[in-house]
């Protein structure tokens, strides 16, 4: 057995304290898992292993939190970044699952949040917005749940209206040579893009595509 003789508030983390043993550095612990102890209180080894596996595990939680307040993030992700911070799997698999009963963690979710933004302001195609979230981590059964109902006519078109405010002025012929490489590098198929790119050409300028002998000239 072992005697707590100091509770100390670290000076670099205020959310941390020293513990002392026996006049002795013993270990170091959030504070709001050493809410408990005081001091003369009496620790058996065991009681100190339980102390630091829940050090453990809220550390990783407020590592993870730290990382969520940056902007949402899968589970994949949080998972990764606690792994590179050396975080024991057993602990990031409790963290997570404490994440998801807060409802910091869901994959639905932000699956679903990734799309929503995607096409509010940078639209592309349903397949590049699976690649996306697959890289990401995301289970296929979200993916396919946060992409079904996507029609990429649609979000073609609102992504050509949004690039073709960087075209005005241009030729038909070079608006559509741009216009149709900006929707192909966002994922969408050359059978889409074709008349959507007349489509925005038409709404924008309110003049008729040229015919070839016009083009040529």
């Amino acid at each position: 057995m072992a005697r707590i003789t100091t509770i100390e508030t670290q000076k670099r983390n205020p959310e941390r304290v020293n513990i002392r043993l026996d006049g002795r550095h013993g270990f170091g612990l959030a504070a709001i898992v050493a809410a408990g102890l005081r001091v003369g209180q009496e620790l058996d080894q065991r009681q100190i292993d339980v102390l630091e596996s829940e050090d453990a595990i809220e550390s990783a939680y407020q590592r993870a939190l730290r990382f969520l307040s940056v902007r949402t993030r899968s589970e994949a992700e949080i998972s990764g970044h606690l792994l590179r911070h050396k975080t024991p799997g057993t602990v990031v698999e409790r963290t997570i699952e404490r994440l998801r009963q807060s409802q910091l963690a869901d994959d639905n979710k932000f699956a679903q949040a990734w799309v929503e933004n995607r096409s509010s302001f940078r639209p592309r195609s349903r397949r590049a917005l699976a690649w996306e979230l697959n890289r990401k981590g995301v289970p296929a059964e979200a993916i396919e749940s946060a992409t079904t109902g996507l029609d990429d006519t649609e979000l073609a078109f609102q992504a050509g209206l949004k690039q073709a405010r960087r075209l005005h002025g241009y030729s038909w012929l070079d608006f559509r040579r741009r216009l149709y490489a900006y929707l192909f590098r966002r994922g969408f198929s050359a059978g889409v893009i074709g008349p959507v790119v007349a489509r925005v050409w038409s709404e924008t300028t309110a003049e008729q595509i040229p015919t070839e002998n016009e083009d040529a000239s």
